[in-house]
């Protein structure tokens, strides 16, 4: 009977392929609307939105996620003040990966607490809608779309909007809250355990790239290597195209002047602000180099300890995490391999200089100086030229254009 096929097919009555691209496409819009305006504007304040765009995506949020502005803003706010701690709301490292792969939705309603909102969800909306609507009534939008897609696809909607409900919950609270600090590469040593999943971003819209979030939180692209993609920042440039969305910040933007000499008060600025990138070159240009002419030169066992140097003699711990483990290999492998002792603690103390909350500027300055002379005078090469180019740092005359 035609009216019995109508409700199980729905009134579209779609093939496979049709509900296929339904989902990938909504799902798609839901992670764009999570990364763009939940994360880069609410939680970091990294762009400006157009407040027609901001609500079209709160209302899709709210239809597609019944996920709450304000508290995701607080708990991701609060993961990343307290990152690798047992105030993280959902670190893998304290509270186990399988917990936070496949508990994440659950974890963020749980943290949700109001001294967690009232300390850490400051700037979010507080409008009539979120009030009236979008807070006290979450769940009206999910079953909404429940109801819709019933009617469109008829009964195979059901599994049309179960995909589109766990998609969130796993791709963005648990693979990159669990699986992003729990593996992965790292393009930067910052004192937690975040890491880049994959370089080509199309099933989380960018997030991937969390090495680089972390390194950069205020940054509103989070591609830094040319061969990684962040379709999330494509997004945000298709809007500005528009006059809908300005980028305010892409990370740190330094000069580099050939020829200069002098260490003044821009060079130490400069050096402070990039620092995560100053050391990710000291590892890549100097440390490195060192690990393999080492290895060349190296009997079998010392070869075998330089297998992991290059990770050992750059990865930083995050505070309150012990790894005993990698500590014992890093001291053993220092004791048997001078060189890389004596590069190794050029880098830790170039890392403490640039990372110094500590005394005044020129207190900075005068140490950066004593730094640089004595690395020029090392006698190895790769540094001399890696203290020559640090010397040559300066802010940007003009702010670059985004």
């Amino acid at each position: 009977m035609p009216w019995i096929e109508s409700a199980f097919f729905g009134l579209l009555a779609p093939s496979l392929l049709t509900m296929v691209l339904v989902v990938f496409v909504t799902t798609q819009l839901t992670l764009m609307c999570v990364t763009v305006y939940l994360h880069r504007h609410s939680a970091h304040r990294s762009l400006e939105l157009h407040p027609t765009l901001k609500h079209m995506m709160r209302f899709w949020l709210w239809l597609t996620t019944g996920m709450n502005t304000k508290a995701w803003t607080a708990i991701h706010r609060k993961h990343h003040a307290f990152a690798e701690t047992e105030e993280d709301p959902h670190s893998p490292i304290v509270h186990g990966i399988h917990k936070v792969l496949w508990q994440g939705a659950e974890i963020y309603r749980t943290s949700s607490t109001d001294d967690v909102l009232e300390k850490f969800g400051a700037g979010t909306p507080d409008d009539w809608l979120e009030r009236r609507v979008y807070t006290p009534h979450s769940v009206v939008g999910i079953v909404s779309l429940l109801v819709l897609e019933v009617l469109l696809f008829g009964i195979p909607g059901i599994a049309v909007w179960a995909v589109q409900m766990a998609w969130i919950p796993f791709f963005a609270a648990g693979i990159i809250n669990g699986l992003g600090h729990w593996f992965g590469y790292r393009n930067f040593e910052v004192k937690d355990k975040s890491n880049n999943l994959v370089p080509l971003a199309v099933f989380v819209c960018g997030e991937e790239l969390h090495n680089n979030h972390h390194t950069y939180p205020n940054s509103a692209k989070l591609s830094v290597k040319p061969w990684e993609f962040d379709l999330g920042w494509a997004w945000i440039r298709l809007f500005q195209v528009f006059g809908l969305a300005q980028p305010l910040s892409t990370g740190p933007v330094v000069d580099r002047v050939p020829g200069k000499e002098g260490i003044d008060r821009d060079t130490v600025l400069a050096a402070m602000n990039d620092r995560f990138r100053v050391m990710a070159d000291f590892g890549r240009r100097v440390m490195l180099p060192a690990v393999r002419e080492e290895s060349r030169k190296a009997d079998r066992f010392t070869r075998k300890q330089l297998r992991r140097a290059y990770k050992l003699l750059t990865r930083v711990e995050p505070p309150g995490i012990a790894d005993e483990k990698h500590a014992a290999r890093k001291a053993q492998l220092l004791r048997n391999v001078p060189t890389l002792s004596k590069l190794s603690s050029y880098s830790d103390e170039l890392r403490r200089l640039l990372a110094s909350g500590k005394g005044s500027l020129e207190d900075v300055r005068e140490r950066l100086i004593d730094w640089v002379k004595r690395a020029e005078s090392s006698g190895v090469e790769t540094l001399q030229e890696f203290a020559k180019e640090l010397r040559q740092l300066a802010l940007p005359k003009t702010a670059p254009p985004i």
